[in-house]
């Protein structure tokens, strides 16, 4: 079994069977059950009331979710919709931060483009509407918010009280296979979840302490309880103490599970938790050996510092380190939605969440979007310097001269491909970056132009073999590619590979955490 931090496994398994227990041994206690009758009387079905999108109605039954077209059959019940005031409403829930900042702002972006206007209700300190009507105050479509966390948010899709989770980490294996097992499908594939903009976690230390760096391998050891002292982080004698926000905190866990369960460490029971972001800032600035993490969105008095590894590379989460990966701790913000039908204002709305207006609304709103942006060669100086200082005996100038050569003619993009740790997986971003890149072709945005995907492994093994690996990894990315394109690329559009295995390191070969960043594939195109 997959362990989840503070019994949140236990809460879903706990809902699970409080909403299998409600309606196998007591149907009659739902208020939103409904029984439809096929229009010959043939058949007749009860059931728990999910959704319906215009067309068809979707219901809870004893043999599992049961989608019907409602033209073929009557509904009792309270729940069931009425045709002549039916307006599609689409249910959000999970992360505060997305609901509260990221989510309104592209809901009222997407309702311009379609020349509405999105009008607010609340409803309660944690629950809110927006309307999307007409200028004549027709309406046309509901999206309703429930601000809690992560964790709630997959336990209300998994009880069918919600149609998208915002998700501050990716979906853990208990919440996937629970809701496989009620019907939802499998939210761990790309089809059933989508980036709508990418955060980070940063470590902050107080104003007074003065130390600008810190490395993840130290950031992990001092929240296992096993650095208690500054003098063992390069710092003053002065005791270290860490601090985190809440248990169900979406981003917390994701720190949790990549940092510390990824270098096989538990979280020590001395870290302070804070019922709040904004408290365990001005509670670590007001510390001078306090160590805290955050989102990067997080405004407050604590100071943020980059990270640093033994070797000398330092990563700040700027926005190019954050489209690319180099970033360590970025940390992408997820919907995740059911396999059921929803109503078509909700693939609308993920269609355009792909463009360019949507993306401009990310980065309005303080977070960084996915759209593609060059990084010239003269902005990547410190990378190939780095490259010069790190070139072994396997690693000739020839080899270095020869990549060079070959992308001193073009430019980088900020789209690039990385790979589950141990996995020829894409991971979770890279997996939304080549949906990005698939769409940016069919669009014509390289029409008459060459890509070339630039593949890059570690520096274990011989150079010959790392080469080897990371054209390999370049090819899996291609046809990965041409797979999402339908079987072929348009004419017109060229995209090669190429590899140099070793010779452009981003992080330190003594981690895994350094590992990771070097195997990657870079995206390239022509001037």
């Amino acid at each position: 079994m997959t362990r989840c931090e503070s019994g949140q496994f236990g809460r879903l398994l706990k809902r699970a069977a409080i909403f299998a227990a409600l309606f196998f041994c007591a149907p009659a206690v739902f208020a939103q059950e409904v029984t439809l009758r096929s229009t010959d009387r043939a058949m007749e079905v009860v059931g728990r009331y999910i959704g319906f999108d215009g067309t068809n109605i979707q219901i809870e039954t004893t043999f599992g979710p049961l989608t019907l077209r409602y033209d073929t059959v009557t509904c009792e019940g309270d729940a069931c919709p009425d045709l002549a005031t039916y307006v599609p409403e689409l249910r959000f829930s999970g992360a505060r931060t997305m609901a509260q900042v990221l989510m309104p702002a592209l809901v009222e972006g997407f309702a311009r483009s379609q020349g509405l206007r999105a009008r607010t209700q609340a409803e309660d300190g944690s629950r809110f509407v927006l309307t999307l009507e007409t200028s004549d105050g027709a309406e046309q479509a509901r999206f309703s918010f429930r601000v809690t966390n992560t964790d709630e948010g997959f336990a209300d899709l998994i009880a069918h009280e919600a149609d998208f989770v915002m998700s501050a980490r990716e979906v853990r294996p208990a919440e996937t296979a629970l809701a496989a097992e009620v019907g939802l499908g499998r939210l761990d594939s790309a089809r059933q979840s989508r980036i709508v903009g990418l955060d980070a976690l940063v470590p902050v230390v107080s104003p007074r302490l003065g130390v600008p760096t810190i490395s993840l391998s130290t950031l992990a050891a001092a929240y296992a309880g096993e650095v208690t002292n500054w003098q063992e982080a390069g710092g003053i004698d002065l005791p270290l103490t860490v601090h985190l926000g809440p248990v169900t905190d979406g981003q917390s866990q994701r720190f949790i599970d990549e940092v510390l369960r990824g270098s096989d460490r538990e979280i020590s029971p001395t870290v302070v938790r804070h019922a709040t972001d904004e408290a365990l800032s001005i509670a670590v600035a007001a510390q001078a050996g306090a160590l805290g993490i955050l989102p990067k969105t997080i405004r407050g008095p604590a100071q943020a510092i980059a990270l640093r590894d033994s070797c000398g590379f330092v990563s700040a989460p700027v926005v190019t380190a954050m489209k690319t990966e180099d970033y360590p701790l970025t940390a992408p913000l997820f919907l995740y939605l059911p396999s059921r039908q929803l109503a078509p204002v909700a693939y609308e709305f993920l269609a355009w969440l792909r463009g360019p207006e949507a993306q401009l609304v990310v980065r309005r709103a303080g977070f960084v979007d996915q759209g593609a942006v060059p990084i010239s060669l003269d902005a990547q100086g410190q990378r190939f310097a780095n490259a010069i200082v790190a070139a072994g005996a396997d690693m000739p100038l020839t080899e270095l001269q020869r990549m060079v050569r070959i992308l001193g003619a073009q430019v980088r993009l900020s789209t690039s491909f990385r790979f589950e740790v141990g996995s020829t997986r894409l991971d979770a971003q890279s997996r939304s970056n080549l949906l990005s890149l698939a769409q940016a072709i069919r669009d014509g945005r390289y029409q008459g132009r060459t890509l070339m995907l630039v593949g890059f492994s570690d520096g274990r093994g011989s150079a010959e073999a790392n080469r080897d690996l990371s054209s390999a990894r370049s090819v899996a990315v291609l046809r990965d590619l041409v797979e999402v394109m339908g079987g072929s690329l348009p004419e017109g559009v060229v995209v090669e590979t190429e590899a140099f295995g070793e010779a452009l390191p981003m992080g330190c070969d003594d981690t895994e955490w350094g590992r990771q960043m070097n195997r990657r594939v870079e995206l390239w195109v022509a001037q």
